[in-house]
């Protein structure tokens, strides 16, 4: 160990101490002293089964003196140790810690400012990972006598599997909505600690949400950023993974967690029985059936994007070729040659351009508002923790322990960082009339997608071409009305087209809810996505304003990390811990 690493060891014990005893005593007062003026606290489920921040010193001593008492608070063994590193522009020193409750067991992380005289917590962050007992569960468990018997005559492992996946005798406990990422994620980390839970997706194949998505689509960020739960990917992956290899992976994952999921089955409809503290829901089956159950839960996995936004356009009805969203886009291939209109500038928009430039088309996009451009490589940025060489358990703790204040500042930094390296291309992309934008406070795109789920582009090659001029673009206020040739500008002339692509985002998943639950229940809820007046995501992976309803969404790495913490809330009312 290096001199600076034993200082940092030696400051973080003294304040881990200090720290354990007065949470252990309930000791507000004392805990809040352990905080600089404007220090914050994030708690993830550990101390009041809900995600929330406390923003100052008043509110971490109310929470310490009311709150379940921790014990066993000491830096984590065998984890990243404690070191000086900076977030967010400031030095620290990053101390990851372990703690128990009645309840369970659970990791933290402390950034500590040291001025040489004392030592103060910047922020702190707290999760519950674990129950008392699923913690084994999920490491998995002994070989015992049963294990070394055959049952010869009787139903092999495959005969017990389908069965178990029919569900022909009872109901799940769990419902998820959605095979993606978000649903193959809580479902796995639900049935690892032995709650029943069904996965029901509208698609014929589970990966279907991405096999049928434009030809090219990749992933746009690094592969070592995105596994899920329990199983990597394997290092032969690709370092951005194309959107089929990720399907069949998905199947894989199914096949290989025992995951029990109904494709071809949508949700048709669904109501919540106060009496029985259930939901009464009814599935629709590919065949044409119909089988109601009655889960405790029902999660929405259905993603950030979910209905597809058409909007009216003056004169749309008369345009004589052909309009699609830009989810229905596979392949640029048949439009060669052709005209095309892509509405919109964001990812989905930039990519369907590029590819029906490719194919041969005559591509003009429409802009509808200002966008952010960032390259490909310069995006990575926001995931530098992932580059730092310590294990993705780890990083994903840290990832989670910066309060929204905190992650804002970081994302102007990398922002402007950014921006910077950008310059060439932005001042390109001004010549040609693009309209940019750096993010509200410009903090970039992650923000942007945490705020409304879009906005952005990471440039793969299309921004090149609307510089040089390969791909046309006009501005959205350009356009008078939709005539039959094409779109019709205020100036008179019209810019033809064959096909015009709807790049025009997704509805928020409250819209979801209530094509199949109702209004009721939908206005109960309210938006899903975007920060809250807490600075958390409204409504994801914690309680919602309807009992027993839940939603998961987001990256790859999203899903992994909160995936966790939702199945642990979950299993906790399972057990009656919490109502």
């Amino acid at each position: 160990m290096t001199d600076a690493d034993i200082s940092a060891r030696s400051l973080a014990e003294a304040w881990i101490g200090a720290f354990a005893a007065a949470l252990a005593q309930g000791d507000g007062k004392g805990a809040a002293a352990l905080f600089e003026h404007g220090g914050q606290w994030r708690d993830i489920v550990a101390f009041g089964w809900d995600i929330r921040t406390l923003p100052d010193r008043a509110a971490i001593a109310a929470m310490v003196a009311t709150a379940p008492r921790a014990r066993d608070i000491r830096i984590a063994a065998g984890r990243t140790p404690p070191r000086r590193v900076k977030r967010a522009g400031r030095e620290v020193v990053e101390v990851l810690f372990s703690f128990a409750t009645d309840i369970g067991t659970g990791h933290g992380v402390a950034r500590l400012i040291d001025d040489g005289d004392w030592v103060l917590a910047w922020t702190v962050s707290t999760a519950l990972e674990a129950l008392h007992g699923d913690a084994a569960l999920e490491a998995g468990r002994h070989a015992g006598d049963a294990d070394y018997a055959r049952d010869w005559g009787g139903p092999n492992w495959l005969d017990k599997r389908t069965q178990r996946a029919s569900y022909a005798d009872r109901d799940p406990a769990v419902l998820v909505i959605g095979a993606g990422q978000a649903g193959l994620g809580i479902a796995a980390r639900l049935s690892r600690i032995g709650v029943d839970t069904l996965i029901v997706d509208r698609a014929r194949r589970v990966g279907d949400n991405w096999r049928q998505r434009y030809h090219a689509l990749t992933l746009h960020n690094e592969v070592h950023v995105n596994h899920l739960p329990y199983m990597p990917f394997p290092p032969s992956f690709p370092v951005f993974i194309p959107k089929d290899k990720l399907a069949n992976w998905f199947e894989a994952y199914v096949d290989a967690l025992d995951l029990n999921v109904w494709t071809g089955t949508g949700l048709e409809s669904g109501r919540w029985i106060e009496a029985e503290k259930c939901w009464e829901v009814v599935l629709r089956r590919e065949n044409g059936g119909t089988r109601v159950m009655r889960p405790r839960h029902l999660v929405f996995g259905t993603g950030v994007s979910s209905i597809p936004i058409m909007p009216e356009m003056p004169g749309l009805a008369d345009f004589a070729g052909e309009v699609m969203h830009s989810g229905a886009f596979s392949d640029g291939a048949p439009w060669k040659g052709r005209r095309v209109l892509v509405m919109g500038t964001g990812n989905s928009g930039h990519d369907v351009a590029q590819d029906l430039h490719a194919s041969g088309a005559v591509v003009t996009m429409v802009q509808r508002s200002p966008t952010y451009v960032v390259s490909l490589r310069e995006a990575q940025s926001v995931y530098a923790i992932y580059n730092e060489g310590i294990p993705i358990a780890d990083c994903d703790l840290l990832a989670t322990a910066m309060p929204h204040d905190v992650l804002r500042r970081a994302y102007q930094i990398s922002t402007a960082a950014s921006r910077l390296a950008d310059r060439a291309l932005h001042e390109g992309l001004e010549k040609r009339g693009f309209r940019l934008t750096f993010g509200e406070d410009e903090t970039g795109f992650q923000m942007m997608y945490l705020r409304r789920g879009g906005g952005y582009y990471f440039n793969v090659g299309c921004s090149d071409l609307v510089v040089s001029g390969e791909v046309g673009l006009i501005q959205h206020e350009e356009i008078d009305r939709f005539v039959g040739e094409g779109a019709l500008l205020r100036d008179g002339t019209v810019v033809p087209a064959d096909l015009v692509v709807m790049a025009t985002g997704y509805a928020n998943q409250q819209e979801t809810v209530r094509r199949v639950l109702g209004d009721a229940v939908a206005e109960r809820v309210g938006r899903v996505w975007g920060f809250d007046a807490g600075g958390e995501l409204a409504n994801m992976w914690r309680p919602t304003g309807q009992q027993g309803l839940w939603f998961t969404a987001g990256s790859l790495a999203q899903c992994r990390i909160f995936s966790r913490f939702l199945a642990v809330q979950i299993k906790a009312r399972e057990l009656g811990l919490v109502s």
